[in-house]
């Protein structure tokens, strides 16, 4: 899939404006020339960032409704999904408060610099969630390529207070993850074909409960 052919799969998949286009080719040139020294992304997706980074971390803007006030990105690395979402909500003038939390430094020097050169509203936040024993508070949360399901679940019910929506990425082995999730956890959710990949699929958690 040449470069072309992505941008218009995503062009008319998102129905974004010609200036937010432009946004993302500013994105896309900053984060080729970051991932040499970083390691944002694998290799072998450099030449398929706008389908399998940019158009699969931009699909959450449908699930998102204009009375969720704050969307929080936990272990964000390159700013997926939540640059991303920044950049669609700022398309679709949704007044949404995006904050990226991120445990690396350097990364985060990244995401900073292109939330301020694309005039992004967006937070950035250095923080390993996991070692930190505050709880954290939101509307809506998201986790792509993050940390296992099992410890993202631990996460939700140890740290996350008062959340609507908790959106989580699922790849190939995701029904099996739930299958196992489901011997330890009453779930209630909703499950979204990825529209990038037959494989995955991403799950809105919005109630979490341990079996006792």
């Amino acid at each position: 899939m040449d470069r072309e052919y992505q941008i218009n799969t995503f062009t008319r998949l998102s129905r974004v404006s010609r200036e937010t286009i432009r946004s993302l080719n500013e994105y896309e040139n900053l984060l080729i020339k970051a991932n040499k020294s970083l390691n944002l992304i694998g290799k072998s997706t450099i030449n398929q960032i706008w389908y399998r980074h940019f158009l699969d971390a931009f699909q959450v803007i449908d699930f998102i409704d204009k009375n969720d006030n704050n969307l929080i990105d936990l272990g964000s690395g390159a700013g997926f999904p939540g640059l991303i979402l920044a950049i669609a909500a700022k398309d679709r003038n949704i007044p949404i408060k995006v904050t990226l939390i991120e445990k690396s430094k350097k990364k985060t020097y990244f995401l900073n610099e292109v939330n301020k050169k694309l005039n992004l509203n967006a937070r950035i936040i250095c923080q390993n969630i996991l070692d930190d024993d505050k709880k954290i508070s939101g509307d809506v949360f998201v986790a792509r390529a993050f940390k296992p399901f099992q410890i993202i679940l631990k996460l939700i019910h140890n740290k996350v207070g008062n959340y609507k929506k908790f959106f989580v990425f699922l790849g190939k082995t995701g029904s099996q993850e739930l299958l196992q999730a489901s011997k330890k956890w009453h779930i209630k959710y909703k499950q979204r074909m990825s529209i990038t990949s037959d494989d995955s699929f991403i799950v809105e958690i919005n109630k979490l409960k341990k079996i006792n």
